[in-house]
């Protein structure tokens, strides 16, 4: 996901999380009773820093509201993992009309799930690349909005050498100098979770990594915001995170000094994706919106403000792109075994 680099780098307490999503049911009815259709709102749940003040959220509601007349209520429900979990234990009950941050690797949970209902956006096989839907393991029910490769983030201003494979980072010359996310909470985390389960395929020698990869560990952060904000605060040289960051950095700090590093045996890719909810209150307006999601006024706004690649093939990338790095090798993790490899290694971790 791609969260935004402008950090203030705030930690989402469950506090917080309680008032966002509360606020979120009590403007289902409104202060004078209405339903949402009345008042002509749709509501998605989605990540923090997705709704966050530099994030895309803001520019993307007032641009629909603009154009349909129609409220976009964006949920921040924690990182995308939380926001599945809590559609999930609505789909009884259904509070939102949207969810939005479904990645290739939480994908199969949502659709195992039954949660969401088929709609194909306007000209979406125009739009879209073919191998971009293909991730997400369905042609009309998680719809991709963005992508990126994981990576590496390096500060090169450290005295250490550059890791050149995910072997190189178990070297207990990065002892306490590596910064990841938890798979429980993260989709960056359980990326990396899928990451290290595509290169290392058996399992010991996932579990062998993992054993020894854990004192290089300096954090296992609970979100991407937090983690970044560790590694622009110098807490550590390394950070996993996307190959567009540097970019990001680059745009609005004017720091070159980050890299994101290419790595010799390969890199997972993050495909985001959003459906429609199963009985959502909303179901015309939400098609709406998805329609207004993958459309070029929308996806402009996703490279600086979401700091991955819009989908829509009509978008123009900003001068800073060329910062980002390309991996020439794009490696894939079996999704049947992925919960368990997540699990293996908050197990090992712990």
């Amino acid at each position: 996901m791609k969260k935004s680099l402008l950090i203030f780098s705030s930690i989402i307490t469950s506090s917080v999380l309680f008032f966002a999503c509360h606020k979120a049911e009590s403007s289902k009815n409104g202060a004078n009773g209405q339903s949402p259709s009345e008042k002509g709102e749709v509501t998605i749940y989605t990540y923090g820093s997705f709704v966050s003040e530099w994030g895309p959220a803001p520019k993307l509601a007032e641009k629909f509201e603009k154009s349909t007349g129609i409220k976009a209520n964006f949920v921040d429900c924690g990182d995308a993992v939380q926001a599945l979990s809590r559609a999930i234990l609505e789909k009884n009950n259904c509070q939102a009309d949207i969810i939005l941050g479904i990645d290739n690797n939480t994908a199969p949970k949502a659709l195992e799930s039954d949660i969401l209902e088929s709609y194909k956006p306007k000209n979406a096989d125009s739009i879209i690349d073919s191998d971009l839907q293909n991730y997400l393991g369905t042609k009309d029910k998680i719809i991709p909005y963005d992508y990126s490769h994981f990576a590496f983030i390096f500060d090169t201003r450290s005295n250490l050498p550059e890791p050149k494979k995910l072997a190189d980072l178990t070297n207990p010359v990065y002892k306490d100098k590596i910064i990841l996310m938890d798979p429980r909470t993260s989709t960056p985390g359980l990326g990396f979770v899928a990451w290290t389960r595509a290169i290392f395929t058996t399992e010991a020698s996932y579990k062998e990594f993992w054993a020894s990869l854990k004192a290089n560990i300096l954090s296992l952060a609970p979100s991407w915001s937090t983690g970044y904000g560790l590694f622009t605060n110098g807490e550590a040289p390394l950070v996993i995170s996307y190959t567009t960051s540097p970019a990001a950095n680059l745009e609005y700090d004017k720091i070159d000094y980050y890299k994101a590093l290419i790595f010799e045996d390969g890199h997972a890719i993050q495909v985001e994706g959003a459906g429609i909810l199963k009985n959502a209150p909303n179901r015309k307006l939400a098609e709406l919106f998805m329609d207004f999601l993958i459309s070029e006024e929308a996806q402009e706004e996703l490279p600086l403000t979401q700091w991955m690649y819009p989908v829509n093939k009509n978008v123009k990338l900003p001068e800073c792109y060329k910062k980002a790095a390309q991996p020439s090798k794009t490696v894939t993790c079996d999704n049947t075994v992925l919960q368990e490899a997540a699990d293996v290694a908050v197990i090992t971790l712990k």
